[in-house]
């Protein structure tokens, strides 16, 4: 159009902005009434789709009233089509943040619910949020008359060049992925390498496992590393698991008697130690004649892998306080020396010079 602007150009302008504007933060409105329902409800995918329609609404009602008020403008097809591609893009750029925040919040929803555990693996997270934003750059290029096709040979042939660079990365990342898929190790599963690193896994992610020792300390491990070492992994198949507590006492112990007051003294720490499990059948089995003891033990049941330190402490306190009370003796390792007596040791002396020397000297 050539026309020149009217009164009435700006006013239809004005009110099409204007309606935008109220769309924009009716349904913000909304969707905040709507974000506060959701939070009642247990599944927490919901919470994610609103906070991200909370976005892509109001901008959308924006852009939709800017587009129509252009629409009504009496603008050149050269300057409408600018407006035009300018308002497509801020859409696709507001579509694809928040299609990367739902879907990574529903990722990240999906990895806590089968783990089970508050920490969550971004590894998933993290590369799924990267390619929705790839997908939405490629879009945003197609729209502005931008050919893709260059660019994606030219990224399949760099990307050769860049992961024989990064091979280390790579291979980190798809360790990450194997080590998730394979579920061998979760967030929140208290694991053992054999190179002595101990702990809690606190997060999986492209590169590296964190893990958070019992000393609260972080241990960060490469990926790789981690899926080469020998690994013990003490909450699979089920977190709970049994202890060994070793014991002995003297040959004069009658151990029928042994054997009836440990078993109160276990089942008197399984019902009142917090992390005991009162329905894991104890048992005592005695396998050693010692030195100085017959030897026996005592197999627990606890909760999770921390838990059995505080079980082992109240139960070798109860236990050498219940036999002392019942006279059953711990004796302590003995040993008999003897000494073979020897007759006086004979030091040697030297012989002073007259009765080593036989010659005579003659002074003149």
């Amino acid at each position: 159009m050539n026309r020149a602007v009217t009164l009435d150009d700006l006013i239809l302008a004005g009110i099409a902005v204007a309606a935008g504007l109220a769309a924009a933060f009716l349904s913000r409105t909304l969707l905040r009434w709507l974000a506060k329902h959701a939070k009642r409800t247990r599944w927490s995918g919901d919470d994610v789709i609103v906070d991200a329609l909370r976005t892509v609404v109001p901008w959308s009602a924006i852009a939709g009233g800017a587009a129509s008020a252009a629409a009504v403008l009496p603008l050149t097809r050269t300057v409408q089509h600018h407006v035009n591609q300018i308002l497509t893009v801020l859409l696709i750029f507001v579509v694809t943040l928040s299609a990367a925040r739902v879907i990574a919040g529903l990722v990240r929803t999906v990895t806590q619910s089968r783990s089970g555990v508050a920490g969550s693996a971004t590894i998933f997270v993290n590369i799924t949020r990267i390619l929705v934003l790839a997908i939405g750059f490629l879009v945003v290029l197609q729209t502005l008359g931008i050919s893709i096709a260059p660019l994606l040979t030219a990224l399949g042939v760099g990307g050769l060049a860049v992961a024989l660079a990064l091979q280390d990365t790579l291979a980190n990342l798809f360790a990450g992925v194997h080590i998730l898929a394979s579920k061998t190790v979760q967030p929140g599963d208290y694991i053992r390498l054999s190179t002595g690193e101990e702990g809690y896994v606190e997060d999986i992610n492209w590169r590296q496992t964190t893990v958070r020792q019992l000393s609260n300390n972080l241990v960060v491990i490469p990926n790789g590393q981690l899926a080469k070492t020998n690994m013990t992994n003490y909450t699979r198949p089920e977190q709970q698991l049994t202890v060994l507590v070793q014991v002995g006492v003297g040959y004069d112990s009658d151990l029928e008697h042994v054997e009836r007051v440990t078993m109160e003294v276990v089942a008197e720490v399984m019902t009142e130690i917090t992390g005991a499990v009162p329905e894991h059948e104890p048992a005592i089995r005695f396998h050693t004649f010692g030195d100085s003891r017959i030897g026996f033990t005592v197999i627990l049941g606890v909760g999770e892998f921390s838990d059995q330190y505080r079980i082992k402490h109240e139960f070798i306190k109860r236990l050498h306080r219940r036999y002392r009370q019942e006279g059953v003796t711990i004796p302590a390792p003995t040993r008999t020396v003897a000494f073979q007596p020897q007759g006086p040791a004979v030091i040697p002396q030297q012989r002073s010079g007259d009765e080593a020397g036989t010659g005579t000297t003659a002074f003149g």
